[in-house]
């Protein structure tokens, strides 16, 4: 086998859950051999780089081994190297850390948790230090 269509083999390795759902990120254009969108009937070989951008980040892929079989977790470094740039995991971490007060768009409504979250967040806090600052300054001893 030199050759095996790139969605079998995104699905083989475990990138996508089903082969339905990485034909559709061929077609919608998330899915790239050196810069270039590919369809899901595109042949790939050993030695191929694979770009797949599920937003926001862009992982990138080398093909090691080639496979049409879904195979177990285990046995997926066999198959392929993940050569994604550390730039790409600090926007992934970027985007997890300050995701909360920016809400993606069609998320709905922000639960009671998630608005107390952001009280949390964007209120001041005030600490008791054990001083009172309620003097009278107007006093009548003098």
């Amino acid at each position: 086998m030199n050759e095996v269509r790139i969605d079998k083999w995104l699905w083989a390795v475990r990138i996508f859950k089903s082969r339905t759902i990485a034909v559709e990120a061929c077609k919608k254009g998330r899915v790239s051999i050196g810069g270039t969108n590919v369809k899901a009937s595109r042949m790939i070989k050993v030695g191929d780089v694979i770009d797949v951008r599920k937003p926001p980040v862009t992982y990138s892929f080398k093909v090691l081994n080639l496979s049409e079989r879904r195979m177990g977790a285990k046995l997926v470094p066999e198959y392929m190297e993940n050569v994604t740039p550390q730039s790409q995991y600090d926007i992934l971490e970027l985007n997890r850390i300050g995701g909360f007060v920016n809400r993606a768009k069609g998320t709905g409504r922000p639960t009671k948790k998630d608005r107390r979250s952001m009280e949390d967040f964007t209120e001041p806090t005030f600490y008791d230090d054990g001083f009172d600052f309620d003097f009278d300054f107007d006093s009548d001893d003098e």
